[in-house]
C-alpha cells in the first residue's frame, strides 16, 4: 500500500488482510514497507510488488504490469468514491465556480479524492485548475494538512475526499471549515496483481477478497465494507484526466 499514513498504521490495517489472504489461499502473503509513493510505484514496475492495494491515480500509473481484481466498497456501499471542497465559513466562496483565482490546497495531484475529482468538476464549468487557481500540495501528502491549512487561513480552499471532512477535528477549532461543494465520482481504491500471477491464483485471490463479510477484521482495518469485482476498464476515467 502507499505509504500515506505512518508506517505503523499501514501496518496495522494491511497486517489482517495479509493474514486472512494467506489463511484463505494457502500462499504466504507478506507486507512489503515503502519509502512514498514513488519508491511503492518504482517496487511494483520492477515486480517486487506482486498484491498492491492502491488509490486509482496510481493503479493507472502501473498497471502495465498490475491488473485490478478488486475495488473497495465504502461503508455507504458505494464503489465510487467523491472529493469535497472545504473554506472557511467566512471566505465568501459557496460554489465551485468560486474558486476560480483563488488559493487552493490539494492532497496531491495524484490524490483522486484529494484533486482529480475536484478537478474533473472544475473542467466541467469550464474552469482550468491549474491555470485558473494557484494550487500547493500538503505536506507528507496529508488530508489532515489540507483542513488545518484552509482552518487557519493558510489558503482559500482545500480539496479532500469526502469521508474525511472531520479527520484533523482536533487540531482545529470547532466550526472553522465547512464542506461548501461535492464533485464527481470516481473509482475507489483498488486491490490490484502482477499482471504475470498465474490465472489459477489470481482467481483464489479475488475470490477470497470477494467473500470477506463487512464484520471481517481485515475489511474493519481497513476501514472498508467490502471488495467487489473490478477490471482495467473501470479506471479509464482516471486516465482522462490524467491526460
Amino acid at each position: 500500500m502507499p505509504p500515506l499514513f505512518s508506517l505503523e498504521q499501514v501496518t496495522s490495517m494491511l497486517t489482517p488482510l495479509a493474514s486472512r489472504l494467506s489463511q484463505e489461499t494457502g500462499n504466504n502473503i507478506k507486507l512489503l514497507a515503502a519509502k512514498n509513493i514513488d519508491h511503492y510505484t518504482a517496487e511494483v514496475l520492477h515486480g517486487n510488488i506482486v498484491i498492491g492495494y492502491e488509490n486509482p491515480s496510481v493503479y493507472v500509473n502501473i498497471s502495465n504490469v498490475h491488473e485490478a481484481l478488486a475495488s473497495a466498497v465504502t461503508s455507504q456501499h458505494d464503489t465510487l468514491s467523491k472529493g469535497i471542497v472545504i473554506t472557511r465559513p467566512e471566505s465568501g466562496i459557496s460554489t465551485v465556480e468560486d474558486l476560480k483565482g483563488k488559493k487552493i490546497m490539494i492532497v496531491s495531484r495524484r490524490s483522486a479524492g484529494g484533486f482529480l475529482s475536484q478537478k474533473l468538476t472544475l473542467q466541467e464549468k469550464g474552469i482550468d485548475i491549474e491555470q485558473d487557481c494557484e494550487l500547493t500540495e500538503a505536506a507528507d501528502q496529508r488530508e489532515e494538512n489540507v483542513i488545518i491549512s484552509v482552518s487557519i487561513g493558510d489558503v482559500d480552499a482545500g480539496f479532500i475526499n469526502e469521508y474525511s471532512l472531520h479527520k484533523a477535528d482536533k487540531y482545529i477549532a470547532p466550526g472553522s471549515v465547512i464542506s461548501v461543494a461535492k464533485t464527481a465520482p470516481l473509482p475507489n481504491w483498488v486491490i490490484s496483481v502482477s499482471r504475470n500471477m498465474p490465472e489459477i491464483q489470481k482467481d483464489e485471490l479475488q475470490q477470497a477478497l470477494l467473500g470477506l463479510s463487512p464484520e471481517d477484521p481485515a475489511l474493519k482495518a481497513l476501514g472498508i465494507a467490502a471488495f467487489e469485482r473490478a477490471v482495467d476498464t473501470d479506471y479509464d476515467i482516471i486516465r482522462n484526466i490524467l491526460e
